[in-house]
C-alpha cells in the first residue's frame, strides 16, 4: 500500500493526494504532526531512497538552522530519534510503497505510482483517428472500469 506522510499546510502534500486520487490509488495519509512517525515508518523510506537520510531531512528547516545540525555528525540511530521527535525536519511529500519513493511533488515523476491496469491500457491503446486518445480520455475510461469492478 503506498503511504504519504504530509503536513496540513503544506500545498505540494495536498497536490500530491489529489493526483493519487485522480487517479483512483488507494494510499493511507499519515499526518506528521497527529502521527508519531515509528521506526519502522523510518525504515520503509529510507530503504527506497538513493542518498539515505540526505533524500528526505530538509536542511533549510527551521529546527536544523536553531540547532545549527549537521546530519553527517550523527549516527543512524540519532538521526532517526530526531527526525521522530521532530518530524518537520523532513521534506514533504513523501510517498513510499514497498519498492518506490518519491520525495515531494513532481507530476512527471509521481507516475511511477500510476496503477499498472492504467498503466497497461495507457500503452496498448491504439487510437482510430475520429476517436479521443489523450491522457485524460484514457484516464476517464479506467477510472469508469475502476469503479464499476468496485461496485461488484
Amino acid at each position: 500500500m503506498v503511504k504519504i506522510y504530509t503536513t496540513p499546510t503544506c500545498s505540494s502534500c495536498r497536490k500530491a493526494k489529489k493526483w493519487l486520487d485522480e487517479h483512483n490509488v488507494k494510499y493511507k495519509e499519515i499526518n506528521l504532526l497527529q502521527t508519531k512517525l515509528t521506526n519502522d515508518d523510518l525504515n520503509l523510506i529510507l530503504k527506497n531512497t538513493e542518498n539515505g537520510f540526505e533524500d528526505i531531512i530538509s536542511p533549510r528547516s527551521k529546527i536544523m538552522k536553531e540547532k545549527n545540525l549537521n546530519i553527517l555528525d550523527m549516527t543512524v540511530s540519532e538521526l532517526k530519534n530526531f527526525i521522530i521527535e521532530n518530524p518537520t525536519v523532513l521534506r514533504r511529500p513523501i510517498i513510499v510503497d514497498d519498492e518506490r519513493l518519491q520525495v515531494g511533488y513532481n507530476e512527471e515523476d509521481i507516475d511511477i505510482f500510476m496503477p499498472d491496469d492504467l498503466r497497461k491500457l495507457m500503452i496498448s491503446v491504439w487510437c482510430e483517428s475520429d476517436e479521443e486518445c489523450d491522457y485524460k480520455s484514457i484516464l476517464k475510461k479506467y477510472l469508469e472500469e475502476s469503479r464499476k469492478a468496485d461496485l461488484k
